[in-house]
């Protein structure tokens, strides 16, 4: 069974930084693709970054330049980074990763989220 763990968020004033981390595990289990999606009250789900096993990198245009997402293969860990945060960021944040078997049956897997309200 996969498991993604995030942490780091809280309540941060604008202009602020946060830090979150995804851990994930899973016996037999590979990561490919790891990303980051945010929901905030009353709106949909929407990715935020995403990041190849090789490390190439991709935003949503409302962080490009802000954020930074980053990952450790060894440790099957991804981050973000959040600088300058505003209000509109406030949102729930969710982890997202392609998940590869050993026996090459491939899922998508969410972690439960972690709260990043943003406010002074």
């Amino acid at each position: 069974q996969v498991q993604l763990v995030e942490s780091g968020g809280g309540l941060v004033q604008p202009g602020g930084s946060l830090r979150l981390s995804c851990a994930a595990s899973g016996r037999l289990a590979s990561f490919y693709n790891m990303g980051w999606f945010r929901q905030a009250p009353g709106k949909q789900r929407e990715l935020v970054a995403i990041i190849t096993r090789g490390g190439n990198e991709n935003y949503a245009d409302s962080v490009q330049g802000r954020f930074t997402i980053s990952r450790n293969n060894v440790k099957n860990t991804v981050y973000l980074q959040m600088n300058s945060l505003k209000p509109d960021d406030t949102a729930v944040y969710y982890c997202n990763a392609d998940v590869q078997y050993l026996g090459g049956t491939r899922l998508n897997a969410w972690g439960q989220g972690t709260q990043v309200p943003v406010s002074s």
